[in-house]
């Protein structure tokens, strides 16, 4: 998992920035629009999203449009499965252990 991925998405406003983005590809003015900030701001945004490989862009006349690139998804959807694997596991093992406890409690009620 690329460390940068992680530092650019953890930025609020570069995540509603991305959220926007899954619907498809915007400009920055209707970015900046829909999220009621400044250009220059949305622009710093996306110029970090760029350098992380999360968007990339296309010039179309004046136009700069952006639209998320899938493989940083990927890799994070990958690092994130190992630890949902960990996860599932321990939920499992927690969930035999109170079962085992809930026999117990119903055999010491079924002897008093």
């Amino acid at each position: 998992m690329d460390p940068n991925v992680m530092s650019a998405l953890a930025e609020p406003n570069r995540m509603r920035i991305v959220d926007l983005l899954r619907e498809g590809p915007l400009t920055v003015g209707e970015i900046a629009e829909r999220l009621q900030l400044r250009q220059p701001q949305v622009s710093k945004h996306l110029r970090v999203l760029s350098e992380a490989a999360i968007v990339e862009v296309r010039v179309d006349a004046n136009r700069r449009i952006y639209k998320l690139l899938p493989d940083p998804f990927r890799e994070l959807n990958e690092w994130l499965e190992n630890y949902r694997v960990i996860w599932e596991e321990r939920y499992n093992r927690l969930d035999d252990y109170l079962q085992k406890l809930q026999g117990k409690n119903v055999q010491n009620e079924q002897q008093d």
